[in-house]
């Protein structure tokens, strides 16, 4: 215990000498995130000498091996890192679904060269990472996906298409998923491949969503020749690295129930609404709504901060992630619905400065997409059944 507390201290000291105060505010906007990558730009001055200190301190992904760019900490350690940085309110160096989803996969299925080739690059923002899932006929039922990959001499050639891929038109490699045998049931015969988006055939093409802006494109797939050695995992056995992902995305994704601001919403409210005689947030009915939702808010917070300590050391529940992500995307709308009812008509100004070009509004509908995006709230829900609750089928 003495030494972790020393660690602490010393984490605390370096952090304050490092992070620069404009990385202490809350992200705001879209470039407030740094995502890295061949192509990358730094929003501010700031934001790179955050990210390189970070990177240099070796603590993008503080508690990956150090032999693959990690830090090499233990999870307690990697924990003191993650709530020294919150209690400062320092933002995430770097963004990356290298991080979130394909590392925890490359450290458990990849082949030694594959960890060496991808790993330290992650680690160092130099590739930026999409998601090849979905496909337009197999959102819920991704296994019946249908992009093929046909084996010739030494490489796979790939055809087909995804959709929904985030950031495929800034991504430098793509995770994707393709079926190697038509002739096996829809889980079996998938194979999970990485290959990088300039190869020749690759394409893609935005989507627009309703909240004015989308990360979302259609990817393309014609002819793309990829070597056999891209292979992630088993061939045919792809869907077992699949779910493995999945459950890191939905882990993900259940972090924007988080809002990561020390203010409370009701504090918030009070400058919108205004309060009656006795101090009070001036709409009853809001000021009930809020409170329930304070009461939700801590207690995500708490159950997220278990379900990380687990994850580190190997403790938790495979389904587990399912449920964070229902909740977690569940809140984040219900938290997008109370920023509206308090800011009233206002709220729903959509260009204007004043609303910072209607950036409650915009967020407000993307929230929409939460509970679709990584599995969608029913199914989330089906698993905690089946697999948390052991809830018969129907």
């Amino acid at each position: 215990m003495t030494d972790l507390e020393g660690f602490r201290r010393e984490t605390r000291d370096w952090l304050e000498k490092n992070c620069p105060p404009e990385m202490r505010r809350p992200m705001l906007v879209e470039s407030d995130t740094f995502w890295g990558g061949r192509n990358a730009t730094f929003q501010s001055d700031a934001q790179r000498v955050w990210f390189e200190r970070m990177r240099d301190k070796k603590w993008i992904v503080p508690h990956w091996p150090a032999e693959y760019g990690g830090g090499g900490l233990d999870p307690a350690r990697a924990k003191v890192v993650r709530e020294e940085m919150a209690a400062i309110g320092a933002r995430p160096p770097l963004r990356s679904f290298g991080i979130m989803m394909l590392g925890p996969a490359l450290l458990k299925f990849g082949t030694e060269e594959q960890k060496r080739e991808h790993l330290q690059k992650i680690c160092a923002g130099e590739i930026r990472w999409c998601q090849g899932y979905s496909e337009p006929n197999s959102g819920s039922d991704l296994a019946s996906l249908q992009t093929r990959a046909d084996l010739d001499g030494d490489h796979y050639v790939i055809n087909g298409q995804k959709i929904w891929t985030s950031y495929a038109n800034k991504a430098d490699w793509i995770f994707c998923l393709t079926r190697t045998d038509f002739s096996a049931k829809k889980h079996e015969g998938i194979t999970f491949l990485l290959f990088d988006m300039t190869t020749p055939g690759v394409s893609t093409k935005p989507i627009l969503l309703i909240s004015g802006s989308s990360p979302f494109c259609e990817t393309f797939f014609d002819n793309v020749r990829v070597p056999k050695k891209n292979v992630l995992g088993t061939v045919n056995k792809g869907w077992d690295v699949a779910k493995y992902v999945l459950q890191f995305e939905r882990d993900s994704i259940s972090g924007i129930g988080d809002r990561g601001s020390k203010r409370a919403m009701s504090e918030i409210a009070l400058n919108s609404v205004g309060a009656d005689d006795k101090g009070q947030l001036a709409d009853p009915q809001l000021r009930s709504q809020l409170a329930s939702f304070e009461v939700d808010e801590v207690a995500f917070q708490f159950a997220s901060e278990r379900a990380s300590d687990q994850v580190k050391t190997g403790q938790a529940h495979p389904a587990f992630s399912s449920a964070m992500k229902y909740y977690g995307s569940e809140l984040n709308k219900r938290r997008l619905e109370l920023f509206m009812s308090m800011g009233g008509s206002d709220a729903l100004e959509w260009e204007s400065e004043r609303s910072k070009h209607g950036q409650t509004a915009r967020t407000w509908l993307r929230t929409k997409a939460n509970s679709i995006e990584g599995g969608t709230s029913e199914v989330m829900l089906g698993i905690v059944a089946k697999r948390i609750l052991n809830l018969p089928g129907a």
